[in-house]
């Protein structure tokens, strides 16, 4: 994947969050999620672009530089032809991040393709019934004096830039990514918008919020263990002092029947706060959960260590929370919730917002929502 800092009609376009993450990390987690690909790399010209694609896939991308030689080149073909002579390959697959629309599925179908029709090259496309004319006026797929009803349209398949498959004898005979004997592999039709202008922003964030809930459903199958914030989330949020200045909270009786569901349905329960509360440690105890953490600051690095002792990849894990400072975590595991009343940048990353606030009823409809799935 090429990332170059000035792509696009944006600045940074590639670092730019849309639907709560940056926009490359859409495309290349699906790439990673398919298992299609020997090894993963981004070239990058930006030493931002670098540390935020190791931050997010540390272990599973491998960063290079541009070379200072070709520096100012913008073409995507020099790019490949730089990477050609620094990776051995025989087969490499060029996606774009601008496409975050792209799923593991058709880094799949088209890998198969690929190899099954002994092809040169592939491309990615959509399906058009739209007539196309020339910038001079004149009709390129239709005659306008008969006119068919779209129906009677046969229509074209139209390139939509997703990805390429690419034998390195090609690349290399030619300096170009397709040709030869060239397949075609056919994509949701949503993914003909890609991240070109700014106003595509808008239209694809409301694609891919409408894709995380799908995925929210289908990630609620696989759960091992459901991790909670408490301020926020099992309480509303609010603290009530006694005369002696004791700090009181409220919890919700629902939640921590759907909490005891879920364990009895072989899903674990692990509470995270970065608060120190008696009040909250007696309900713990009440509740018999044995994975409660308080008075933690970075609660990513907790889930990563919990993640290595209970054997789970972060996909395996779902969490929900409120605030900043479940940010990351929710960033980071396979499904994420919040409550209705979270604060907007959890909101926007959130696989599924809740229809019940942070302390009514929240947990309890995520535990619904798991076991549901899940049965």
């Amino acid at each position: 994947m090429p990332l170059r800092a000035d792509s696009g009609s944006t600045a940074n376009n590639n670092v730019r969050c849309i639907a709560g993450r940056p926009l490359f990390t859409w495309s290349l987690e699906q790439a990673i999620a398919s298992k299609c690909f020997d090894e993963i790399y981004v070239v990058t010209d930006s030493s931002e672009i670098c540390k935020k694609v190791s931050d997010e896939f540390s272990s599973t991308v491998t960063v290079l530089d541009r070379s200072a030689a070709i520096h100012a080149e913008t073409s995507i073909e020099s790019a490949m032809r730089e990477f050609q002579q620094r990776i051995l390959f025989d087969v490499v697959c060029l996606i774009q991040a601008t496409s975050p629309l792209t799923r593991a599925e058709d880094f799949r179908a088209a890998k198969h393709k690929f190899f099954a029709e002994n092809l040169d090259s592939l491309v990615t496309v959509v399906q058009s019934k739209r007539f196309a004319w020339t910038m001079a006026g004149i009709p390129i797929n239709h005659d306008p004096t008969i006119y068919p009803g779209h129906q009677d349209f046969e229509g074209y398949f139209m390139e939509n830039g997703a990805f390429y498959l690419t034998r390195a004898n090609l690349l290399e005979d030619y300096g170009c990514y397709v040709g030869g004997r060239t397949g075609i592999h056919e994509m949701a039709a949503e993914t003909a918008i890609g991240i070109d202008e700014r106003t595509d922003w808008i239209v694809v964030e409301r694609l891919l919020l409408r894709q995380k809930l799908r995925l929210a459903k289908a990630g609620a199958s696989q759960i091992k263990v459901l991790v909670l914030d408490v301020d926020g989330t099992l309480t509303d949020g609010g603290m009530y002092y006694g005369p002696s200045g004791e700090a009181l909270k409220k919890f919700n009786t629902r939640d921590a029947h759907g909490l005891q569901l879920l364990r009895e349905n072989g899903i674990r329960v692990c509470v995270i706060s970065t608060e120190s509360s008696p009040a909250v440690e007696a309900r713990m105890r009440k509740l018999n959960i044995d994975e409660y953490h308080p008075g933690v600051q970075d609660k990513f690095l907790l889930l990563l260590e919990l993640a290595e002792r209970w054997n789970l990849a972060l996909q395996d894990i779902a969490y929900i929370g409120d605030d900043l400072s479940d940010l990351e975590c929710l960033s980071r595991v396979g499904t994420a919730f919040c409550p209705a009343d979270s604060v907007p940048e959890i909101l926007r990353q959130a696989h599924y917002v809740c229809k019940h606030h942070g302390g009514k009823g929240a947990v309890r409809e995520v535990c619904d929502l798991i076991l549901k799935v899940a049965q």
